[in-house]
């Protein structure tokens, strides 16, 4: 991770976009499950 880091420096809106497209992904997959979850119920 370190040397990933060290060699391709991400800006700070890189790192932001990632955080926002991981919570997105986050989110979707986790009300995904709740909807699973609750249906099987």
């Amino acid at each position: 991770m370190n040397t990933m880091s060290e060699k391709k420096k991400k800006s700070r809106f890189a790192k932001i976009t990632m955080v926002v497209v991981w919570t997105m992904l986050i989110l979707t997959i986790g009300s995904i499950v709740l909807g699973a979850i609750t249906s099987i119920q």
